[in-house]
């Protein structure tokens, strides 16, 4: 690369910019009262934050990036593998209702935490391993793609790869560990902003005007990269996008944080809207480098994946420069930190959590933070250390896909499903992924990818979670009318007075109590569902203790550090 074509101005810009996500953790920390607020933000997102947040973390590194690598060397695949998981997302944005339900409800906050409703805590525990582990890996894989630019741009003020990867993850500490999601979907707003702005709007636009109109760009299109077709390998990958977005952890963490059931859905459907019109952008600016970057130069980046970052500096003014190439750099950051939180939220709250379930909030939240700090540099030293760290992130994805994408699925919606099934499910996805490792000259061609392998798992469980669970004992039903995640409530009766008892749906209870909310509404009738929306956030003065406020000393809280109050009473005299 030739360094001298990005002048300091464009290097300010990308610093200022980097500045700016660390302030903006910062800034929001104050929101930050309870896990809840840290893990899913509160559960107080509307349809136009999501939208942004999940837009951004959508297209990531490998959505901006890499698939302009594959339009400029394949052309329209890059659209054909893009389409499968935009349809994904769009199913899931239909879905994204129930899931915000059940967590609002019965108190879910992530997969693992519905697997321990529905399946127990060994299933969490071990599903929890699992997620940490990929979510750390694919952390892992966004340091590389952000050092790995940083140290394109800051060459030659002496800033390394190695540098460039420890300036990566301190950004990602700081306004991850900090403030939870509210940083990350926060950050992930302005780098929407920052990604529609400086490169979906500023580097297709630019580059039409470099051509002189788009008549030029159309005549000098080589036919080959605009013909749509369709092979084998197209086919692997569209099969296996749609599976994998279906149990996309950082999506499910989304629709668990959005402020009800609409918001959930339409800020899922409309993230997924602006991601599907950024598609024939990528695959623009991937071919048009042909007739703007030299083949000589985007060698010199070293790779195909380079080639938007080397289409803005070969057309982009100076300062326009830094805020394109800033863009790009929020792309893999909106990635990167999702990934991020959703690690911390697995290793603290879904697995130690289950060793040690009396934590305190307080310690849970320090805890939390202490791992924001830990994963990254995990994350930083597979970046830097361990080789074929991508191969092991593929077979991590395509193992956690196939375990986890069904059970998840049938512990939302089936309330047949077993704990067997889940077991079952995962033992067959265990095998066959350990067997694709060391046996995998005896798969199939099409199976010998570790990620077509998961694929043909996860549609196995189709079948196995189904017929194993019509094949098992069922569930203990009044144990998950309890936990909530059946959709019957359950009454004990004697077995000979049964048909004279109707039972309750869930939903027909919850629609009933909708409708008397709603009417008792219009004539001003006050109910606790109202009064407690009043009484959020709670006092912390009195929510870590008992608060006495009976005597003019006060008030007083009573906890075991102070057991007695300014006056000497103690919580019995307090209660009593």
């Amino acid at each position: 690369m030739v360094h001298n074509e990005i002048h300091a101005i464009d290097l300010a810009i990308i610093a200022a910019y980097l500045i700016a996500m660390v302030l903006i953790g910062l800034v929001v920390v104050k929101k930050v009262k309870s896990m809840d607020d840290y893990y899913l933000g509160g559960r107080s997102f509307g349809p136009l934050v999501l939208m942004a947040t999940v837009c951004a973390t959508i297209i990531g590194g490998s959505g901006l990036m890499g698939r302009a690598g594959v339009a400029y060397s394949s052309g329209f695949k890059a659209i054909m593998t893009a389409l499968p998981y935009l349809l994904g997302m769009f199913i899931f944005s239909g879905f994204a209702g129930r899931i915000s339900d059940v967590g609002r409800k019965f108190n879910v906050t992530s997969i693992p935490d519905l697997f321990e409703q529905r399946f127990g805590k060994t299933a969490k525990v071990v599903l929890g391993c699992l997620i940490a582990f990929t979510m750390m890996g694919t952390v892992a894989s966004q340091v590389t793609a952000t050092a790995t630019i940083i140290n394109m741009l800051g060459g030659e003020i002496g800033i390394s790869y190695e540098m460039g990867a420890l300036i990566a993850c301190a950004v990602f500490i700081i306004y991850t560990a900090t403030s939870g999601l509210f940083g990350v979907i926060y950050t992930d707003v302005f780098q929407f902003v920052m990604l529609i702005l400086f490169v979906y709007i500023l580097i297709p636009t630019s580059s039409l005007i470099k051509l002189g109109g788009i008549g030029n760009f159309v005549q000098n299109l080589a036919p080959e990269l605009a013909k749509p077709y369709l092979d084998g390998s197209i086919v692997g990958d569209i099969i296996t996008y749609f599976v994998f977005t279906l149990a996309g952890a950082e999506m499910w963490q989304r629709a668990f944080a959005a402020r009800n059931r609409k918001s959930a859905k339409e800020g899922l459907f409309l993230g997924t809207l602006a991601y599907g019109l950024t598609i024939p952008l990528v695959w623009f600016m991937g071919v048009v480098a042909h007739q703007l970057v030299s083949a000589e130069k985007l060698a010199q980046y070293g790779s195909t994946d380079a080639v938007v970052p080397a289409l803005a500096i070969e057309i982009l003014p100076v300062g326009l420069t830094g805020l394109a190439l800033a863009g790009i750099l929020s792309v893999i950051m909106s990635t990167a930190d999702s990934y991020l939180i959703v690690s911390v939220q697995t290793c603290v709250h879904d697995i130690y959590k289950v060793f040690n379930p009396n934590i305190s909030e307080k310690k849970e939240l320090r805890l939390t933070r202490v791992f924001a700090v830990i994963l990254p540099l995990g994350a930083l030293v597979i970046a830097l250390y361990i080789k074929n760290a991508y191969s092991i992130l593929m077979f991590a994805w395509s193992f956690y896909a196939a375990a986890a994408g069904l059970p998840a699925f049938a512990a939302l919606y089936w309330k047949k499903a077993t704990k067997a099934a889940c077991w079952v499910s995962f033992l067959f996805s265990t095998l066959v992924m350990i067997a694709n490792i060391f046996l995998k000259s005896s798969f199939p061609a099409v199976l010998q990818s570790p990620i077509n392998a998961g694929a043909f798992c996860m549609i196995a469980g189709l079948v196995i979670v189904p017929v194993v669970s019509l094949i098992t004992p069922k569930p203990d039903q009044k144990l998950y009318a309890l936990r909530g995640l059946l959709s019957v409530e359950y009454v004990v009766v004697p077995q000979d007075k049964m048909s004279e008892f109707k039972l309750t749906s869930v939903e027909e209870f919850e629609q009933a109590t909708n409708e008397l909310l709603e009417n008792g509404a219009k004539v001003g009738a006050d109910a606790w569902q109202f009064r407690v929306k009043n009484q959020t956030p709670h006092c912390k003065f009195g929510e870590q203790g008992i608060c006495c406020r009976i005597c003019a000393m006060g008030p007083c809280r009573i906890t075991p550090k102070a057991p007695r109050g300014i006056c000497g009473c103690d919580a019995h005299g307090i209660v009593g």
